[in-house]
């Protein structure tokens, strides 16, 4: 699922949120430069091509699509930045370490590679972006050859690698917390259903190794490429259903949950009669939610008091109403910020980056591993008359 509607992420924290820090006893600090580190202003650094914002001594690139069918996803994470850069600006207990300089990636992995060889060559010492699963990958060849970190807002977990770090809520650990919960409820027998796509295979990849770990039972994994092979699936699964051989099913694709759910009302399967699993994709569909058929069912999600947070300000200073994914730019601009990431030595280590005690930003406590992948704390929801309910707290 690295669409560009994506409709998720509703995201964590009041204004005690807005600073980063360490979940373990030896966290960031986000105070001033300290008497050992005076400012060290980068001197001789050729122009930047690109808005930029604040006067910070490191320079950091984000990579948005400003242009393009995304533009507008882009144009809201853009705004959320600046948005980050007026808190550190304006909050007398944060230093301002960096200045930002905003690129356009276009559509294209081309275009993502250049603009991150741009920022290469103006000396950026951090990459934040690009959106798109293929442009990550694109920029961050790029970023690993000048030997500079890149954080990408991709929620395709095959875009990391070491040194490529992905801000976004992943198939793994959104799966992992669903099916987790799904397992406290009682519930042994699984089946999922999968689109025929890339990002289905990631996801069903999840699902069975989510599975495994968690010692639950697959009795099956189906995948459908058109309506015709979606009806074939229910004709497969609804028997297993009907006879309780499976009492939980995986629907994780937020685009055809609801025609599945008629489906299998038209098959006779009662909704009630089993557990439903969705992704965190589901949140705030509307489509969902009038689903009758997928009433009482469950799903991952960050929980939405952080975006609440933003939307004020964001409304105040921009007007409208912006994409959910706004806090992933206005958590990863702040961890940009934060001293002992961007004054470091080496400036953003990778030891402190993939700290096991991870962060705490807009979208709640969230950790990057080795790998590259991302860890969020979840909540569960579940799906009732008029909206979505969280029956668990946020959890890792």
């Amino acid at each position: 699922m690295d669409s560009v509607t994506v409709s998720r992420r509703a995201l964590l924290g009041g204004l005690s949120l807005l600073t980063l820090s360490a979940c373990t006893g030896g966290g960031f600090d986000f105070g001033g430069f300290g008497p050992d580190r005076p400012p060290d202003n980068d001197q001789g650094l050729p122009l930047a091509e690109g808005q930029t914002f604040g006067s910070g001594p490191v320079r950091v690139a984000l990579l948005l699509p400003l242009s393009g069918e995304a533009a507008q996803v882009g144009s809201s994470m853009a705004h959320g930045a600046e948005l980050a850069m007026d808190f550190i600006a304006q909050n007398p207990n944060i230093n301002d370490n960096i200045t930002l300089v905003l690129k356009d990636t276009g559509s294209s992995a081309q275009a993502a590679a250049a603009a991150a060889q741009q920022a290469v060559s103006e000396g950026a010492s951090l990459i934040l972006g690009p959106l798109r699963a293929d442009q990550v990958s694109a920029a961050g060849g790029v970023a690993r050859s000048a030997g500079i970190p890149l954080i990408g807002f991709s929620n395709n977990s095959g875009a990391a690698q070491p040194g490529i770090y992905l801000l976004n809520v992943l198939p793994e650990t959104e799966t992992k917390r669903s099916l987790g919960y799904a397992k406290s409820l009682g519930k042994r027998a699984f089946a999922g259903i999968f689109p025929n796509s890339d990002y289905g295979r990631i996801q069903q990849s999840a699902f069975t190794q989510a599975a495994a770990d968690h010692g639950l039972r697959v009795v099956g994994v189906y995948s459908f490429g058109s309506e015709a092979e979606a009806r074939t699936v229910v004709q497969q699964v609804a028997p297993l259903l009907q006879q309780g051989q499976v009492d939980t099913l995986f629907l994780p694709d937020r685009a055809t949950a609801p025609s599945f759910g008629v489906l299998f009302e038209e098959a006779k399967v009662a909704g009630g009669a089993i557990q439903i699993v969705g992704s965190a994709d589901w949140n705030g569909d509307q489509s969902i939610l009038a689903t009758p058929w997928l009433s009482g069912a469950i799903y991952p999600a960050v929980d939405d008091a952080g975006y609440n947070a933003i939307l004020p300000l964001y409304q105040a200073k921009f007007g409208g109403r912006p994409h959910p994914f706004v806090t992933l730019a206005y958590t990863g601009v702040v961890l940009a910020n934060v001293s002992s990431l961007s004054l470091g030595t080496p400036r953003y280590d990778r030891a402190q980056l993939t700290t096991p005690g991870g962060f705490n930003g807009r979208d709640g406590v969230f950790r990057f591993l080795q790998d590259g992948r991302s860890e969020y704390a979840l909540v569960i929801k579940k799906v009732g008359i008029g909206g979505a309910q969280v029956v668990d707290g946020a959890k890792l």
